[in-house]
């Protein structure tokens, strides 16, 4: 949609009564419709005022658009003894927020008679967008004839919008922001300048010099690093006005070792207003304290991201001003965000290892070992260690900034993360441990597998810190894969080997704990066998026309190691593998299929699949001798049995099966029973029961293998209880 420009003119206040105007203007016919102009970095000084000597303020006052402030003063040597404390109103949702308090021990310059100008300062706070504050300046001992500095200021900071990401990021509305002041027409997007208000208020637009001199300093040359180069996003990247650092830059004679800082202000941040973030302390370094570009030679925001920080070329030995006493011999990274309370993220403290490595690298450095550094400063750091400037000090590689300043930078929980920062970025890898190994199967201490297997692990030290993992048989390379990898395959060769995963840092280094504990696995090709056919034998119990006790048997082993059998048919079920009998039913006079699989522990398997017939003889169908009577109900088997109460009737089966059971019924007053097989006699069976029994299989024998037999049951003719009810005889065909 195409919308004409035209501007409206208004007037704001920017505190201590100064009224700016300004230009407003509206959306452009030339305009993307969701795409913001460029808008340059601007800076806005308001005055602190006070009739007290021990005090200074600024009331609550309505300002233009900023996200990052702080307080300065006249005089760059001069600390400020007390305590400064800001509050912002939020452009986004009008609230005031709490009082904040600025860090005021900061960081001199080390050569303060070659910075005309310079300011002393707080560190910046970044705060969001904002547009009123409130700041107050109290000296430490609350005493009206206490001194301040002299020209306190608040210094607001709008980074205004410089990427091309953030263009497309931002809306279509007017950004109060991007007025110009007394009565200017908003800038070319593409020129930056930096507007500063009188003591009374009154905004001013001062252009800075776009010229770049050449840098007169020897341009050194890069030495190759042992570890590879991070992803860093450039100066152009994040919308660095290179107009507002003209100086050229200056160069060490190498890095000896790393401070890392954090900036401070909110965590709260969206890693989108990262470059915002660091274009606002640029800003402020150079604007508002008057050096000649930001002091960190890097950043990290908590996403990980790293950006390029003083200029002169990321790969070699600039000169920062991030540490005072120790600049010459170091580079310094600071991590966006306060961390006094809360640690900073994994992803932050990956990066910062990485891009530390990979700077003390170019020197042959090792980022665990120590350093001796000469102080350029008399001084001494937050614990009280006095340094003597041209005397030298023993410093771990990777150092906070309190170890050479005294000042709560990092932050207590920051500092306490430098072990760890130190450990990835040295190496060896950490915390290697295989979590898996897919193809294969525990089993005791060893696992069991066909062949092929793949190992699985997982290590605390970053990916983006590992050069590769190597996958071990027997002590051998068998598969090489990339540090982001967490998997390798193989297939191993019949019999027994020694499995482990070996991490290989970006520094090459490796040590015992950065190889697994080796597993054994045995490569198994050949199936478990059946040394006992599953086979049915027939049991006590009761007996239905369609469901027989049974029990079945089978006998299965593997030459490593069984792992389980299964039953498949007529039904399922599953046992351990010392499991070789369970108690089934079957259906009467219908060949079942008794199909088992055995499994070993590496995944070979073997089926046995006998079928059997269980068959109900009833006792009409034996040769009786004897009297015998027959009775009916639908408690019998068929419906009808025989009872007889005379000693020695008989009755005789004969039959071809492997299993056989007699089936009778039974009560208090049931007799006794002698039992004949293939003519000898082999029992004698009391049918007596203290409850009624009816179909009850009372008595079973089994053969190893089926054949011709014949059972006789005999009347014992038990004295005061004769009687023997019989209903039939059943056999496993």
């Amino acid at each position: 949609m195409k919308r004409r420009a035209w501007l409206t003119l208004g007037a704001v206040v920017l505190g201590g009564g100064g009224i700016a105007t300004y230009a407003v203007a509206s959306p452009s016919t030339d305009a993307a419709g969701d795409v913001q102009p460029k808008r340059p970095v601007k800076v806005y000084d308001l005055t602190l005022k006070g009739a007290e000597a021990g005090k200074r303020e600024l009331p609550r006052t309505e300002t233009k658009q900023f996200s990052l402030l702080g307080v300065s003063w006249t005089g760059v040597t001069k600390p400020l003894e007390g305590k400064a404390q800001v509050r912002t109103r939020s452009s986004e949702t009008g609230e005031w927020s709490a009082w904040q308090d600025l860090e005021t021990n900061i960081d001199p310059p080390e050569d303060p008679d070659e910075r005309s100008g310079a300011r002393g300062a707080s560190e910046p706070l970044w705060v969001g967008p904002s547009d009123g504050v409130q700041a107050q300046v109290v000296h430490e001992d609350g005493s009206t004839s206490a001194g301040l500095p002299k020209g306190l200021e608040v210094n607001l900071v709008d980074p205004g919008i410089a990427t091309a990401a953030e263009q497309r990021s931002a809306g279509d509305d007017t950004d109060p922001a991007a007025f110009a002041v007394d009565g200017t027409p908003t800038p070319s997007p593409t020129v930056s300048d930096s507007a500063s208000a009188s003591p009374t208020g009154t905004a001013t637009s001062t252009a800075s010099p776009t010229p770049t001199p050449t840098p007169t300093a020897t341009i050194p040359t890069a030495p190759p690093s042992t570890v590879p180069e991070p992803s860093i996003v450039s100066r152009a990247g994040w919308g660095a006005d290179e107009s507002l650092s003209p100086d050229p830059s200056e160069y060490n004679a190498d890095v000896k070792a790393v401070f890392v800082h954090h900036t401070a202000g909110s965590n709260d941040y969206s890693c989108d207003e990262s470059p915002s973030i660091i274009r606002g302390i640029y800003a402020y370094h150079t604007q508002t304290e008057k050096w000649n570009d930001i002091g960190y030679n890097f950043l990290v925001d908590k996403c990980g991201t790293i950006f390029e920080g003083r200029k002169g070329g990321v790969d070699l030995p600039v000169l920062g001003a991030h540490t005072y006493g120790w600049n010459r011999e170091s580079a310094g990274i600071a991590v966006l965000g306060d961390y006094t309370d809360a640690g900073a993220s994994n992803a932050a403290l990956t990066s910062v290892a990485r891009i530390a490595a990979w700077k003390l690298g170019q020197y042959g450095v090792d980022p665990d070992s120590t350093v001796q550094l000469k102080a350029g400063a008399t001084q001494k750091n937050l614990a009280g260690t006095s340094f003597t400037a041209g005397s030298a000090y023993t410093f771990n590689r990777i150092s906070g900034h309190r170890d050479g300043y005294a000042t709560e930078c990092p932050g207590t929980s920051l500092y306490a993360q430098l072990p760890t920062i130190r450990a990835w970025a040295a190496g060896p890898v950490q915390g290697l441990k295989l979590t898996s190994l897919t193809g294969a199967t525990l089993s005791g201490s060893t696992y069991y597998t066909k062949g092929a297997i793949t190992a699985k692990w997982s290590a605390t030290t970053p990916s983006s810190l590992i050069s590769k993992f190597e996958l071990l048989v027997d002590g051998k390379v068998v598969a090489t894969v990339a540090g982001t990898a967490t998997s390798a395959s193989t297939t191993l060769a019949a019999g027994s080997h020694k499995v482990a995963v070996r991490a290989v840092h970006q520094s090459g280094k490796t040590d015992p704990t950065s190889t697994t504990t080796a597993l054994t696995v045995a490569t198994d090709t050949t199936a478990p066998t059946f040394s006992t056919t599953p086979k049915i034998t027939l049991r006590t119990g009761t007996v239905n026309t369609t469901a027989v006790p049974v029990t079945l048997g089978w006998k299965a082993a593997d030459s490593q190691a069984l792992k389980s059998v299964s039953l498949l048919s007529p039904t399922t079920a599953t046992f351990g593998p010392t499991t070789t009998s369970s108690s089934r039913t079957a259906k009467s006079g219908t060949a079942s299929t008794w199909s088992m699989k055995a499994y070993d522990v590496a995944g070979n398997t073997r089926t046995s699949s006998p079928a059997y017939t269980p068959m109900i003889l009833q006792e009409t169908s034996a040769t009786k001798s004897g009297s015998w009577t027959s009775r009916s109900s639908t408690s019998y088997l068929g419906g009808k049995s025989y009872s007889s109460g005379s000693k020695g009737a008989s009755l005789t089966w004969t039959f071809t099966g492997r299993s056989a059971s007699w089936v009778v019924s039974r009560a208090s007053t049931s007799g006794q029973a002698y039992v004949y097989v293939d003519g000898t006699k082999v029992a004698t069976v009391d049918l007596k029961s203290s409850t009624t029994k009816y179909r009850d299989a009372i008595w079973t024998k089994s053969w190893s293998s089926s054949a011709k037999h014949t059972v006789k049951i005999v009347v014992v003719g038990t004295s005061g209880r004769p009687t023997v009810t019989t209903d039939g005889l059943v056999y496993i065909k």
